[in-house]
């Protein structure tokens, strides 16, 4: 379906390696849209790599500049935002993902995430003795947070990316077709 066009904006939500900035990517060239990651804006407009930021300023200040980012993202038309796997945890994000535009779980299995960010520094909550028990626990705490405001879950693990577009394109274009009821 290269070329489909689907009205707004689309949001994609899950936790760090779920595969959110390169479905993103694919999903916005076969959509026409333009795509963000919401990390990699932060990262733009700071000048420094998230785990600078996390050294530096910690997490707290850290998750401030992520919801000023994703509002000024949120405010945009067209486009394909992956968002931080933490993004959730504020409720006013929640809130303009649900409001601005239909949200996407990518969701995988912890086993796949670990094997995908293992030797990945870039990821600041992973610098820990054991990270298989820190993506337990991420996953426990912000599995509801997903699910709480998705219109729809994608399963990413063992999935050829083009496969896993096709899927998705095709369950956007039945959620546009159904009628909405007021």
């Amino acid at each position: 379906m290269p070329g489909m066009k689907l009205a707004g904006n689309i949001f994609l939500v899950g936790l760090m390696g779920a595969g959110k900035t390169t479905v993103g990517r694919t999903l916005a060239r076969h959509t026409g849209k333009q795509f963000f990651d919401s990390d990699h804006e932060i990262e733009k407009r700071t000048g420094v790599r998230i785990t600078t930021i996390f050294d530096i300023e910690g997490e707290q200040r850290f998750r401030e500049r992520e919801r000023d980012t994703i509002a000024e993202l949120c405010a945009m038309d067209n486009i394909v935002l992956a968002t931080g796997g933490g993004a959730i945890l504020a409720p006013e994000n929640r809130q303009m993902l649900r409001r601005h535009g239909t949200v996407i779980y990518l969701r995988a299995r912890i086993d796949d995430i670990l094997a995908r960010t293992l030797h990945d520094k870039s990821r600041p909550l992973l610098q820990t003795g054991n990270p298989r028990a820190r993506l337990e626990e991420l996953f426990a705490q912000r599995d509801p947070l997903y699910r709480e405001i998705a219109d729809l879950i994608i399963d990413t693990s063992h999935q050829n990316v083009n496969v896993l577009i096709a899927r998705l394109e095709q369950q956007l274009a039945e959620a546009a077709a159904r009628p909405t009821s007021n």
